[in-house]
C-alpha cells in the first residue's frame, strides 16, 4: 500500500510527560487545573486589551483554559477529561501550548480518517481558497460539490449508487439523522421508529430521541445483540437470533402495541455503546425483516464509514444494501459535513422540504472529496482491517494478565477496551460488574504518557480507540506500550471496591457527544 505522508517521529514517550491528574470531582473538573472563580493572573504574564475594553490577563496554556471554563457552557465534555490545549498537529501527533506531544487516538471522534492535517487534505483546500471559488452557495451546484458527490457515489454499495439520491444536510451528523427520520416518515406516511439499546445517534431532539440515553422513549427499543453483555444471557449466535425474533414477534403480533413504522435505524457498529461490532447474519437477517415489511432500512455510517471498520462502509462486512445512509464525520476530510443518501424511490419531499444554510460547505467538500479518494486509491479500509486485527490480538495478549480487562472488541481500526471489576462479580453474574473509575484512571494515565483515549460504554468503562487510518507500524506499538504501561499505572493505585451488595456507581462524566 502506497501512503505518501510521512510518518511523524514517533518518540518512546511524549517530551516533558505530564504529572498525572486525579480523576474529575463531581462537578466533573480536574483537580491540578485551574477552575471557575480561581485567581486569574500568572506571574511574569503580561496584559493584553480584551475587545469589550477590559484586560484579559495570561496568556499561557493554564489561563487559557481557565477562561474556558469561566466562558463556556458546563455541558462541554472532552475539555474536561483532556485538559490540553492543542496548537499544531499533524498525523497522529497533537502539540499542546505547554510543549508536551500527545499521539491522537480520539482522530475528533473519528473524523480525522487520515489523521491531522494531511497533506492532500490542505493541499485541496488551498486549491478552493487559491481559486477564487465561492464559500458560501447554499445548495447550488458548484464543480467542487459535484466532484464530491462523484466521489461519493464512487463508494457506495453498488446497488445503492446505481439508484441514489443525495441530501446535503446541516454540517453534523445528528442534522443528517434528523433528515433521515423526517425522510422515511415522509416517504411512509408513517410516524413510529424501530432502534437499539445502546445506540447513539446525534443530540438534537429527533436523534436523541432514538439513542440509548433518551430521557422520554417515543421510539420502540429493541435488543441490540452484544456478546460479552448479552440482554438474554447467552450471548454470541443465540443471542443475536433471540433479538432478531423478539423483533419479528412485536412487528407481526398485533397485540404488541407497535405499529409498522416509518423506519429502524440501526449502527453496524455501534460507537458510544460501547464499540459492539453487530453480526454479520444478524444484520443480514434484519435487512430481510424489513424489506419483508416494506420497513426503511436506515444505517447510521456517521462514525464507521470511510475505512474506519476495515471495509469503506461497515454494512459491507455483512453484504446488507441498506435503504438509508447517513454520513458525516471523515467524510468531510475533518471539516463539517454530513448527507443522507438514499433510495429514489424514498425522494417524496417537496422543494424546500428539508433544507439549511450551512449545507453546502465548500471546503469540507473539497477536503472530503481528496480523503475519500485517498482512502479509496491506497485501500486504506483494507490496511485497517489488517492492523486492527493485529492490535485487537495484542490487547487480547494483554487482557489475559489483567483481570480486569473483561473484554477486546472492535472492528478495525474502532477498538474498545471494557474495564470491570473482578472482584465485585456475583454468583449470578454473566460478566464483572463495569469499573468506570478504573477506565477514567486509565485515560488519565494514557494523557499524562502522551496518549489521548476516549471513553463509552454503558457506564463509560469502555477505553475506545479511533487512530487515523495512516497509523504506522511502529505508531501501533507506541500506542500499545503506552496503554499497557497506563493500565498497570491504574491498576497500582486502585482502591479497592465495596462488595457487590453494598455497591454504589462512580459518577463518571457522560461520553462526549459525537455527532
Amino acid at each position: 500500500m502506497a501512503v505518501t505522508e510521512p510518518a511523524p517521529a514517533v518518540p518512546a514517550e511524549p517530551h516533558a510527560p505530564p504529572t498525572p491528574t486525579a480523576a474529575p470531582n463531581e462537578a466533573g473538573e480536574t483537580p491540578g487545573i485551574p477552575q471557575e472563580g480561581a485567581h486569574r493572573e500568572e506571574k511574569g504574564e503580561g496584559a493584553r486589551p480584551a475587545p469589550s475594553g477590559r484586560t484579559v490577563r495570561g496568556t499561557g496554556y493554564e489561563s487559557i483554559l481557565r477562561r474556558q471554563s469561566l466562558r463556556e457552557s458546563a455541558a462541554r465534555t472532552y475539555a474536561r477529561s483532556l485538559p490540553i490545549v492543542p496548537v499544531r498537529a499533524r498525523g497522529l501527533t497533537i502539540e499542546g501550548a505547554d510543549g508536551r506531544r500527545y499521539l491522537d487516538c480520539l482522530s475528533g471522534a473519528g473524523t480525522l480518517a487520515l489523521g491531522h492535517n494531511h497533506p492532500v487534505v490542505l493541499e485541496a483546500i488551498k486549491k478552493v481558497l487559491d481559486s477564487g471559488a465561492p464559500l458560501h452557495v447554499l445548495d447550488l451546484a458548484t464543480p467542487v460539490k459535484d466532484a464530491f458527490t462523484s466521489e461519493l457515489f464512487a463508494t457506495l454499495p453498488g446497488e445503492l449508487a446505481d439508484d441514489a439520491r443525495v441530501q446535503f444536510c446541516g454540517p453534523a451528523g445528528t442534522d443528517a439523522v434528523e433528515a433521515a427520520l423526517k425522510l422515511v416518515r415522509t416517504a411512509t406516511g408513517r410516524d413510529g421508529l424501530l432502534a437499539f439499546t445502546g445506540a447513539y445517534h446525534g443530540m438534537t431532539a429527533g436523534a436523541l430521541a432514538a439513542s440509548g440515553g433518551a430521557p422520554d422513549v417515543r421510539v420502540t427499543r429493541l435488543p441490540y445483540p452484544h456478546a460479552y453483555r448479552c440482554p438474554f444471557g447467552t450471548g454470541d449466535e443465540r443471542g443475536a437470533e433471540l433479538s432478531a425474533r423478539w423483533t419479528e414477534s412485536l412487528l407481526d403480533d398485533p397485540k404488541s402495541g407497535v405499529t409498522t413504522p416509518a423506519g429502524m435505524i440501526v449502527e453496524a457498529v455501534q460507537g458510544e455503546g460501547g464499540v459492539i461490532p453487530a453480526p454479520d447474519d444478524w444484520m443480514r437477517r434484519m435487512r430481510r425483516i424489513t424489506a419483508d415489511r416494506a420497513i426503511p432500512l436506515v444505517v447510521d455510517e456517521v462514525q464507521t464509514g470511510v475505512g474506519r471498520t476495515g471495509a469503506f462502509w461497515a454494512v459491507e462486512h455483512s453484504g446488507v444494501v441498506p435503504d438509508v445512509m447517513v454520513l458525516s464525520k471523515a467524510i468531510g476530510g475533518s471539516l463539517p459535513l454530513a448527507v443522507v443518501v438514499y433510495r429514489s424511490s424514498l425522494d417524496a419531499w417537496e422543494p424546500g422540504a428539508h433544507a439549511g444554510t450551512f449545507r453546502g460547505n465548500q471546503l469540507a467538500m473539497a477536503a472530503g472529496t481528496a480523503t475519500l479518494a485517498y482512502v479509496r486509491e491506497n485501500r486504506l479500509a483494507e490496511r485497517a482491517g489488517t492492523l486492527g486485527a493485529r492490535i485487537l490480538g495484542q490487547l487480547q495478549g494483554l487482557a489475559a494478565a489483567h483481570p480486569c480487562v473483561g473484554d477486546v472488541r472492535g472492528r478495525g481500526l474502532m477498538i474498545g477496551i471494557e474495564l470491570v471489576d473482578p472482584d465485585a462479580a456475583g454468583p449470578e453474574d454473566t460478566a464483572p460488574p463495569a469499573a468506570p473509575a478504573l477506565a477514567l484512571a486509565v485515560q488519565q494515565e494514557c494523557l499524562a504518557r502522551g496518549l489521548i483515549v476516549e471513553l463509552g460504554g454503558r457506564h463509560s468503562a469502555v477505553v475506545r480507540l479511533l487512530p487515523p487510518l495512516t497509523l504506522t507500524d511502529e505508531q501501533a506499538t507506541a500506542v500499545l506500550d503506552r496503554f499497557a504501561d497506563a493500565l498497570a499505572a491504574a491498576e497500582r493505585a486502585r482502591v479497592p471496591r465495596p462488595s457487590p451488595s453494598r455497591r454504589a456507581p462512580a459518577p463518571v462524566p457522560a461520553p462526549g457527544p459525537s455527532h
